[in-house]
């Protein structure tokens, strides 16, 4: 949570505008874009409804990127076996 420091301004005696230091401009304006991203994912997910999900193992098993297939020595070995 940001803790703000504003200056009031006021106008006729009463509060008009509330001035903030840059960085916490910065810091609310980083807080509403994440907010607006959660929101579009919130909402994607929702549009997806019961869709069937992979796993990210499984999904690294189907391409062909489990950790085995990444070892460095079977790499070699079969570089050399189709040279």
């Amino acid at each position: 949570m940001i803790k703000l420091k504003p200056e009031i301004i006021h106008q006729n005696g009463k509060p008009q505008f509330a001035v903030i230091p840059y960085a916490d401009f910065l810091a609310i304006q980083d807080e509403l874009e994440d907010t607006a991203c959660l929101r579009l994912l919130r909402k994607a997910k929702a549009s997806e409804g019961g869709a069937t999900t992979l796993s990210l193992s499984d999904m690294k098993t189907r391409l062909g990127l489990g950790a085995k297939a990444n070892r460095p020595k079977k790499r070699a070995r079969l570089a050399r076996a189709v040279a």
